[in-house]
């Protein structure tokens, strides 16, 4: 397929599914969508993904989840646990769902048409792309205005004019990764993974002396709802916000590879700077009272006030990388989302379309209205309870399939995975009405509605005890995985055992 043709978009027969397109190197646009990734152009090992998911998860606002942590009202201790088995579950999701990538070389929302259809699958990639389109808005907010912050506090102005070159910068590398492709993204990944630790230890070798061991242990134990809250906070803010991504690029590895290997490379590369920053974050959290409260305000900058003058350019790039390494994989995925709906364009211009649409909310939210950054966090946040439905029916649907995907067929309304099915597009409808009924989000006025179930179920109500619990986003997540494993596997089988064109080289599973 040439850089002329569509590289994505659109429903094609399966005579007609999009074939690889020539690799062009990171220089150069790359010119997959949604097509099938072919044997030749698979390259690398499973160990090459701990490039994208460390850059995407070394963030410094990893520091600020010690602050919401504690803000449960729970020990030093028990957020410790909650925020480990929160981190490395949900990234452990990931890994599973990138095992999918390998076996069916399409990206993550394509793989999701066997489950639901070709059609059907519209559903989870409109709320997969309203996700990431959302969330990579808020990584370039937050940058945006983290520099501004360190330019203030440097008395260099932090005013509008900081803020638009700022704007400017974190948009260009974002963009312009989204829009080159995979191998750029690679290579750009690799360049922030060694930048950002670097400077991440110094930060931490500076602001050590702030760690006063007597509070952080003298930090009062909290109730059992309140560590689960802060548990599925946890993994609500970090693995399940990616699950709709994970397979988008182990789908360029050897069918050969390990599938092990995508697991642990994944989880590993994912988990390992969001458990330092985490912890750190807890200690510094819990050493003041005052710096955990000015957090809450102002997650990133108020970092800045233990740091020395001399630091703070360093700190201004690693808070500016580590979130443009999130985003920069957010518009890649929101772009093949996109395309996955039926945008009848290349993936360029898709990620062209999401990069506008970041830059337009990003003013609005800087220059025009301020306080909407909440409002539309609550939002996104809304949209964790219905993804961690499609995971749940995701994960149970690869954990049932003994073969490869037949890859052509995801492009045909007549192949074997059908048009529209019905059972699993109602799980997820089912598990998000009840999910949001189980939930409370005070970021957002508008939704006050949520949790509407905590009375009735006998959780004491939207003041009750498991009122911040975040019990939704669980449940709707063991809905989606035990309804699939319950009622899925004779569609899975017929599925399986239709005749119809296999990949190449697609041995059974062992």
């Amino acid at each position: 397929m040439t850089h002329h043709q569509r590289a994505g978009g659109g429903i094609a027969s399966a005579t007609s599914a999009p074939s690889g397109a020539a690799q062009p190197g990171p220089l150069r646009i790359e010119a997959n969508g949604i097509n099938m990734i072919t044997d030749a152009q698979r390259k690398g090992r499973p160990r090459d993904l701990f490039w994208p998911w460390f850059a995407a998860n070394i963030s410094v606002l990893g520091l600020s989840y010690g602050s919401f942590e504690l803000g449960f009202g729970i020990s030093f201790w028990q957020a410790t646990a909650a925020g480990l088995v929160g981190i490395v579950v949900s990234f452990l999701l990931c890994g599973f769902i990138a095992v999918a990538g390998k076996r069916g070389s399409v990206p993550t929302m394509v793989l999701g048409r066997a489950a639901f259809g070709v059609r059907g699958n519209k559903l989870p990639s409109a709320i997969s792309w309203l996700l990431t389109v959302g969330w990579e808005t808020v990584l370039i907010i937050l940058s945006t205005l983290a520099t501004a912050t360190v330019f203030e506090r440097l008395g260099w102005g932090g005013g509008t004019t900081t803020k638009v070159i700022a704007l400017i910068v974190v948009t260009g590398l974002t963009v312009i990764g989204g829009v080159m492709g995979f191998d750029l993204i690679m290579r750009m990944q690799a360049v922030i993974t060694v930048v950002t630790a670097v400077l991440t230890v110094m930060f931490a070798a500076l602001v050590a002396d702030k760690i006063h061991w007597h509070a952080v242990a003298a930090i009062p134990s909290g109730s059992a709802e309140n560590v689960i809250g802060a548990l599925v906070f946890t993994m609500t803010g970090f693995g399940l916000g990616w699950v709709n991504a994970a397979a988008d690029y182990s789908r360029y590895l050897p069918r050969r590879a390990s599938s092990r290997g995508v697991i642990g490379w994944t989880t590993f590369g994912s988990s390992v700077a969001p458990v330092f920053l985490l912890l750190f974050g807890l200690l510094l959290a819990g050493s003041s009272a005052g710096l955990s409260k000015a957090i809450n305000t102002d997650p990133i900058g108020a970092l800045t006030t233990l740091l020395p003058t001399w630091f703070l350019v360093p700190f201004a790039i690693v808070a500016v990388l580590g979130l443009v390494g999130g985003a920069v994989l957010d518009i890649y995925s929101s772009g093949l989302a996109l395309l996955t709906l039926g945008l009848p364009a290349p993936r360029y211009v898709a990620a062209l379309i999401d990069g506008t649409i970041m830059v337009l909310g990003t003013v609005y939210v800087v220059f025009i209205a301020g306080n909407f950054l909440g409002q539309f966090e609550g939002f996104l946040i809304t949209l964790g309870v219905p993804i961690a439905a499609w995971c749940g029916i995701m994960l149970a649907d690869i954990g049932l399939r003994r073969r490869d995907y037949a890859e052509a067929e995801l492009y045909s309304l007549a192949g074997r995975y059908g048009d529209v099915r019905l059972f699993p597009i109602g799980v997820v409808v089912a598990a998000t009405a009840i999910g949001w009924g189980l939930v409370t989000n005070t970021a957002a006025s508008w939704l006050s509605w949520q949790g509407y179930l905590l009375g009735p179920v006998g959780l004491g109500g939207k003041a009750g005890a498991w009122a911040f619990a975040n019990l939704g986003v669980l449940v709707a997540l063991v809905i989606g995985l035990a309804a699939t494993l319950a009622f899925g596997q004779p569609a899975v089988r017929a599925q399986e055992s239709a005749r119809g064109p296999e990949p190449a080289g697609a041995p059974a599973r062992a």
